[in-house]
């Protein structure tokens, strides 16, 4: 016979509650209503909810939100956590370590309310229903109206955020000269100097293992365009310190661009804190890729320039929740990807923030007609982001920015010779490594 779950353990504080714009209690009495209610809360949220026989559960697109289902005699346990090894550690308090595999954790996937009802023997699939699906392609195909969209989304975003901010508080931007990170930083700048605040508030961290990398040079040329270089502070990290089975560890993932991210991030970072220990509030272009569909379609075989102008929001959030290629323990794109920076984050003590990851946003970013503006033209699209974030900016601020060739940070924050000497492994190895935490043979079964 079927049984409700009989207890929920949500391992995730109010605290680390991030909304502007209501109480935690409301935004639960949100959750248990219509899923396009939802979208009335504004800031990072990973929320649970109980609604009679039916346990509810959302987060936004910037961090992870995973659950564990066991077994007690008295009915289902359902375990709520951010992280893999916190449902383990709980289940390993509560005598029920044995039941645990981190394969059987499931991931809630961002813009959808995951609604498990009754849960019996065998446990069926939760109910995924959407609460964020913007219209498609809806602008005109002119990139001076497109970046003036963007860019006032993109301000929206980041004035609200800091509104929501202690007014002293330091704030960092992750800065490597990339469109991204300048965008954020111009606005940023820019929403302090309207606010009447100080701009010494702010920094532009970029990180250059053993002094090198092509990004610190391009920052150094970008904040001097932009008549910024007050604002700079480059982060020497020893090349030693880059550990990428130590970032598999920290993200919980193997993914190698990913560790990769993760592992300079954790550099990147680590050099902030011992520098500046109090410091909390950090700031990144995180998303800002995905939203515009900047990515190289040379390196992925399974895509092709069709299904990315094609499918809704594939960069954020993979294949979506009813494909076969959907991972249930990861879910997909940068819904998955999120965990490079906010593990990092969270586990040196600083709250990060990416306007790129917010619905107002990536409402914009759907919007924009790629199709028109491409016309099947790979190299159209990768020129894209470019022209609708400089138009933007230069028509909101009269602030020209340069635009430099896409790089990872990954490849930025290093010379190519470290870059390989430190990333060397296959994927493989990420992967036992991630097995080995969990007590699993490398034999075990893969995620």
């Amino acid at each position: 016979m079927d049984r409700p779950i009989h207890r929920v353990i949500d391992l995730i504080d109010d605290s680390e509650q991030l909304i502007q714009n209501m109480a935690t209690a409301d935004a639960r009495d949100r959750l248990r209503g219509a899923p396009d209610g939802m979208l009335g809360i504004q800031g990072s949220f990973a929320l649970t909810a109980r609604d009679r026989e039916q346990v509810l559960m959302a987060r936004s697109l910037d961090r992870p939100m995973r659950y564990f289902l066991a077994k007690e005699v008295a009915g289902p346990l359902l375990v709520v956590a951010e992280r893999i090894d916190e449902i383990a550690d709980q289940l390993r308090r509560l005598g029920y370590g044995d039941q645990f595999h981190p394969t059987y954790t499931r991931m809630v996937p961002a813009h959808h309310v995951t609604a498990l009802k009754l849960i019996g023997c065998p446990d069926p699939n939760p109910q995924q229903r959407r609460f964020f699906a913007p219209p498609r392609a809806t602008l005109v195909p002119d990139l001076d109206q497109i970046g003036d969209a963007y860019i006032e989304a993109l301000t929206g975003e980041v004035t609200a955020w800091l509104d929501a901010q202690d007014p002293k508080a330091p704030l960092g931007v992750l800065f490597s000269g990339g469109i991204d990170s300048t965008a954020v930083l111009i606005t940023l700048y820019r929403a302090l100097i309207d606010r009447g605040d100080s701009a010494a508030r702010l920094k532009a961290f970029t990180l250059a293992v053993d002094g090198q990398g092509p990004d610190l040079e391009q920052a150094r040329r970008a904040l001097a365009h932009l008549e910024l270089g007050f604002l700079h502070e480059p982060v020497d990290a020893p090349s030693n310190v880059l550990d990428p089975l130590e970032a598999v560890e920290v993200i919980e993932d193997y993914k190698p661009l990913d560790v990769e991210c993760a592992t300079m991030m954790l550099a990147l970072l680590g050099g902030i804190r011992a520098r500046y220990p109090h410091w909390r509030l950090i700031v990144d272009g995180d998303g800002g890729d995905e939203n515009l569909k900047d990515y190289p379609l040379e390196e992925d075989n399974e895509l092709t320039i069709r299904s990315v102008v094609s499918n809704s929001m594939l960069y954020q959030e993979g294949w979506g929740v009813d494909a076969l290629k959907h991972s249930l323990t990861y879910s997909g794109g940068l819904s998955r990807a999120c965990v490079r920076g906010r593990a990092p984050a969270r586990r040196l003590g600083f709250l990060g923030f990416s306007p790129f990851t917010r619905p107002g946003v990536v409402r914009v970013a759907e919007a924009i007609p790629f199709d028109a503006l491409t016309e099947g033209s790979n190299e159209r699209l990768y020129a894209l982001k470019g022209e609708i974030v400089r138009r933007g900016l230069e028509h909101r601020y009269g602030q020209s920015m340069p635009i430099y060739p896409k790089r990872r940070f990954q490849h930025g924050a290093t010379t190519p010779s470290t870059f390989t000497s430190r990333f060397s492994v296959p994927e493989e190895r990420y992967r036992a490594h991630f097995q080995t935490l969990w007590g699993a043979p490398t034999g075990a079964r893969t995620i």
